[in-house]
């Protein structure tokens, strides 16, 4: 029942996009769907692979970061009178999952790759990829932090933001919009479900947090900082080449 259950749900999310697309091929295009035969078949493999993930992440993603969370901050592992400091396993394990998810992340991948072909190899793959997945760890650990600590979420947001407006302002204009669209393909399949865990787990282990209010806000790091580190990574090397001429 639970498998039909998910089945059912992709099926309802995917469709409005069937529709829009059906629309506008059908009705402003007016030409019929090429392949049609194969499109329903990979629509059908997309609808059973979304409804596999949705149920890989209620079985095992979820309780896996709400587990890690409430292991890591359990009395026997932390002392609480060090204070936020008590938590520096979370902020290292925040850390680690953050750098290896985004490394992972098939969006990131795709982005990297492309800007790569597209800039002739002046961007490497490799070197946005690293920054990008730096930025996501600097920002989970951050986020952290405010959980433990009860920081205010728009304090964070707000000065991190005023910081990536002055980068902007001195980064080269060539990687600007790929630093902003890499502060997006971060929050993909991957590293959303494990970052969610991770908040919604440790606000519920940190004594005074209120899941609702405190759990959620880390993906909105992840979002943030690699856009830092991206625009940073770029003035690094803008830096370096202007030293070797």
């Amino acid at each position: 029942m639970a498998w039909l259950k998910d089945l059912l749900g992709a099926m309802t999310d995917l469709m409005p996009i069937a529709v829009t697309i059906g629309v506008f091929q059908l009705g402003v295009i007016r030409r019929p769907l090429p392949q049609w035969r194969r499109l329903l078949g990979g629509l059908a493999l997309v609808v059973v692979g979304m409804a596999l993930f949705l149920r890989g992440l209620e079985s095992a993603l979820f309780p896996l970061g709400e587990l890690m969370a409430r292991q890591l901050t359990g009395p026997g592992f932390i002392d609480p009178a060090q204070g936020t400091l008590a938590y520096g396993w979370v902020y290292a394990f925040a850390f680690c999952l953050g750098f290896t998810t985004t490394l992972a992340e098939p969006a990131l991948i795709a982005v990297a790759l492309k800007a790569q072909e597209i800039s002739g190899g002046a961007i490497h793959a490799w070197g946005l990829r690293l920054a990008v997945s730096l930025g996501v760890a600097i920002g989970l650990v951050l986020g952290a932090y405010r959980i433990v600590s009860g920081a205010s979420l728009f304090a964070f947001i707000v000065g991190g933001y005023a910081v990536v407006v002055v980068q902007t302002a001195f980064a080269p204009r060539s990687i600007v919009g790929l630093a902003y669209d890499s502060g997006g393909v971060t929050t993909s399949t991957v590293t959303v479900p494990l970052v969610t865990a991770l908040g919604l787990g440790l606000a519920r282990a940190v004594p005074g947090r209120d899941v609702l209010v405190d759990g959620f806000g880390l993906i909105a790091f992840a979002s943030l900082f690699p856009i830092m580190t991206v625009l940073g990574y770029a003035q690094l090397a803008e830096w370096s080449a202007r030293r070797g001429h």
